[in-house]
């Protein structure tokens, strides 16, 4: 089950159960004031008929005079529950009839105490109703789910046969007329293409689930020297050392290396990217001098793009990435002085 899934699983558990459960407790409540009400009534009515033949150990007897008390009624106070009876012959005094409030507190724990366990008894049976049903709604979702993955992952298989046609026609095209802009910008679209289907493919993997130890200098190593042949003006510096990561390399790999790239391809003239591991917060920084970035709360969004180039994908793919491996991502920028990207790589560090 993905991450996704997870979610959706999660989240109608959560929706069918809560709903269900406030709703029997709800009705747990007004069937236990039902029981304590019909409660009252009965002691009620065995106070009456005790008032008759006075052969009740339960309750306490006294006479008192009559002032302003209400006859037949019951009435709750600290002292228990009470009743007033007339007395044959007398005007004056009346009968009081008193069950003292511990008895009468041992009758409402154990209403409370029965309401209690047929509760959870019927709050078990929702829980388990609600796995069912929660697995049953999200068949659907899975099924759809798989059918786009495998449609997806055609789509890109088919990617391959047109994309290895135009590189190699590029390429000769190129060798026979030199140096051109416009085959540069054919070039550079294949590459655009090549590199998403890269992050597709990456990115429909069970990641989580692969998981393996590396050094993160090796990693952070190998996309800079990738980046270096391209972006010679660019001054590259890695700080990261004695770093051992255990998370699935490959999706990791794909987020350093869409970072760095974008950090490399909107830099200025002869600027640096710096990649900083802050042991004590387990924090991998990439900061760079670049253009900066107008709304860095959009960037993760899909297709928003501030520059030209590329299709505004690439950095949601990132943070899909992120949240898969449980890498909390944040950013940090300014216009004309740079960006930061921030990995925190608490819950993957090794050492």
């Amino acid at each position: 089950m993905n991450r996704v899934e997870r979610e959706s699983f999660l989240k109608s558990f959560l929706l069918f159960f809560t709903s269900l459960g406030v709703l029997i407790a709800t009705l747990f409540y007004i069937n236990f004031t039902k029981e304590v009400q019909t409660l009252d009534e009965k002691l009620l009515s065995e106070m009456r008929v005790c008032s008759f033949d006075l052969k009740c150990e339960q309750f306490y007897i006294d006479f008192l005079e009559h002032k302003e008390e209400k006859l037949y009624s019951l009435y709750k106070d600290e002292y228990g529950l009470s009743s007033y009876y007339p007395i044959p012959g007398s005007t004056k005094n009346i009968m009081l009839l008193r069950l003292e409030r511990e008895k009468y507190n041992k009758e409402i724990t154990l209403l409370k105490s029965n309401n209690i366990w047929r509760f959870s008894a019927v709050l078990a049976i929702v829980f388990i109703l609600s796995i069912l049903f929660s697995i049953y709604a999200l068949y659907p979702l899975r099924n759809a789910l798989l059918l786009t993955q495998e449609f997806i992952k055609d789509i890109l298989h088919d990617f391959n046969t047109p994309l290895a046609t135009l590189r190699l026609n590029s390429s000769m095209l190129k060798r026979e007329i030199g140096e051109n802009e416009k085959v540069d910008r054919i070039e550079q679209s294949v590459e655009n293409v090549l590199s998403l289907q890269k992050h597709l493919r990456s990115y429909l993997k069970n990641h989580d689930m692969q998981k393996e130890e590396f050094s993160l200098e090796s990693v952070l190593k190998e996309q800079v020297s990738l980046l270096e042949k391209n972006y010679s003006a660019i001054s590259f510096k890695i700080n990261a050392k004695d770093v051992k990561l255990l998370t699935n390399k490959e999706a990791f790999t794909r987020i350093v290396s869409n970072i760095l790239t974008n950090a490399a391809k909107y830099n200025r003239d002869k600027g640096y990217v710096n990649i900083i591991y802050e042991n004590t917060i387990k924090t991998l920084d990439i900061i760079d001098s670049g253009k900066g970035i107008k709304n860095p709360k959009k960037i993760f969004d899909r297709f928003y793009k501030e520059q030209d180039r590329g299709i505004g994908i690439g950095l949601h793919i990132v943070k899909k990435l992120c949240d898969e491996l449980d890498i909390k991502l944040s950013v940090n920028s300014k216009i004309n002085q740079g960006s930061t990207f921030s990995l925190d790589l608490s819950k993957l560090t090794l050492s």
